[in-house]
């Protein structure tokens, strides 16, 4: 879209860098992706720390940083209180004066994008990177109550989202889900996308593997990411095979998995690496023999596609998006969510391949991740942000 002229596209997300989780590093890509496009783009987000609202001048974007306060029940994650954030939202659309408005959930910066939009008769791209009921471990009420919480919220996204000309979310089941429980009419299901380039060996490249067989698992250390379970597994597997794991992240789950790995005796089997770099992370990929995530609330897992763009066989939980990634047998295996004795089924019998099988199922791997190149996101998002109301999607493998 070259001869079109370029565009002023504001993104409101409440999460993003330094925070660490896929709707995050999705929101950064966007904004890289759409200024090497040649557009302006600027991010609205919740500072990470107290302070007041602050601008930063950054490569991918200019970064509008909206003043928040640390949530009781969570490490990280930051409130924008509406009385604050609602009006500085209308001053930064009045300033900035976008094309479009590109919000990434309906919760606080999210939805005072939304209001702002409306007000101002701007249009609006509306992504949806999360399901309600993530929320359930940061609530401390019964769960009587968290139901209540999430069909409030369900209601509230298809109440809000449903403003903007076009909603998405990475994968047809998210779409097919909030069509259900959101009440949308229509939700495209359109890839977060992966730069499977960077990933994938490079010619001539020779890194490595670990001097033991090694399951990677690459996410936050939080409780929806049951990285007890593979932990559990570890212990659970063949004595025979030596398999170790490399768990990469860092989160409020970490003490409790150090000791958990202790108690079993596991020392010498679980690395924890906490944060990596992006060159680190990508040797780790490279390095590793299979890639596993036991999660139960992934909407896609970048981190899944970015293992397997570059070449590796993969084992995921059979819940959410998780099973779209996984053709059984041929590229990795499914387990049975929380499951760690079938989890370690599924590890026993794919370290007893060999290595030329896993070298074919990493193929295979690779071969369904290209189909979710980035390239093929970014020109959907924009072509959405010039005006039009769909995109085929039939260039994603899902």
């Amino acid at each position: 879209m070259s001869e079109l002229k370029p565009l002023t596209v504001l993104i409101a997300a409440d999460t993003y860098p330094p925070d660490v989780n896929g709707a995050a590093v999705f929101g950064y890509r966007l904004a890289k992706h759409m200024s090497a496009r040649g557009h302006q783009v600027h991010i609205a987000a919740a500072r990470p720390g107290p302070g007041p609202d602050t601008v930063e001048h950054r490569e991918e974007a200019t970064i509008h940083r909206f003043r928040s306060f640390k949530a009781p029940t969570h490490e990280y994650f930051r409130l924008c209180l509406p009385q604050l954030v609602e009006p500085a939202m209308r001053r930064l659309v009045s300033q900035v004066q976008p094309d479009v408005i590109h919000v990434q959930c309906h919760y606080m910066i999210g939805k005072a994008a939304i209001l702002a939009a409306e007000a101002a008769r701007v249009r609006l791209i509306a992504t949806n990177h999360f399901m309600p009921e993530n929320l359930d471990p940061f609530l401390p009420f019964p769960q009587w109550f968290k139901n209540i919480v999430s069909r409030n919220s369900w209601r509230d996204m298809g109440r809000l989202m449903g403003k903007a000309s076009v909603v998405t979310t990475p994968t047809p089941l998210a779409a097919e889900t909030m069509k259900a429980k959101g009440g949308f009419d229509q939700v495209l299901p359109l890839s977060n996308g992966i730069d499977v380039n960077y990933y994938s060996p490079r010619p001539g490249e020779a890194i490595p593997a670990r001097e033991k067989p090694t399951v990677l698992f690459v996410g936050r250390l939080a409780v929806e990411k049951n990285v007890d379970v593979l932990i559990d597994a570890v212990a659970k597997t063949d004595p025979a095979l030596q398999i170790t794991a490399e768990i990469v992240g860092d989160g409020e789950q970490r003490d409790r998995l150090r000791q958990q790995a202790a108690d079993l005796g596991l020392e010498g089997r679980i690395l924890f690496r906490g944060h990596i770099d992006d060159a680190a992370l990508r040797e780790a990929y490279l390095a590793a023999d299979v890639f596993c995530q036991p999660g139960t609330a992934e909407l896609q897992s970048l981190v899944s596609l970015e293992a397997m763009s570059a070449g590796k066989p993969v084992v995921l939980a059979d819940a959410l998006a998780l099973p779209h990634l996984v053709v059984e047998g041929e590229n990795g295996y499914l387990f049975e969510p929380y499951n760690s004795d079938h989890l370690a089924q599924q590890l026993n019998k794919i370290f007893s391949a060999s290595p030329v099988e896993r070298a074919a199922m990493g193929a295979v791997s690779r071969e369904k991740a290209n189909q979710h190149a980035i390239g093929k996101t970014m020109a959907s998002y924009e072509a959405l942000y010039y005006g039009n109301d769909w995109v085929d999607t039939y260039q994603f493998d899902w």
